[in-house]
């Protein structure tokens, strides 16, 4: 399972509304923040393609949040079934 370090930006007078979004996401758990509007959370997805989606849709699902920032990103059990054939990733793009 792909596994992020993230930093949330969000509004600080929307704090409440932004930890019962997040506290509703599978996956999620709040490590803190502070009164600036930085949150620092682990997210743990199904799929890489999964949560990238997800963390695209934070901002525009909970008005309260101003960006997701990734910090830190672990790939190595999705880098591990593709080396076995077990995982192919989709490609947006068009190979040349």
């Amino acid at each position: 399972m792909p596994i992020a370090g993230l930093v949330v930006c969000f509004l600080p007078e929307k704090l409440k509304e932004v930890r019962t979004f997040l506290e509703g996401v599978p996956g999620v758990e709040i490590y803190g923040w502070n009164e600036q509007g930085e949150m620092v959370v682990v997210y743990e997805g199904d799929t890489v393609e999964r949560m990238e989606k997800e963390l695209e849709d934070w901002p525009r699902l909970e008005e309260g949040i101003l960006s997701v920032n990734v910090a830190y990103f672990n790939l190595e059990d999705v880098v591990e079934r593709m080396a076995r054939g077990e995982y192919v990733p989709e490609r947006p793009w068009k190979e040349r």
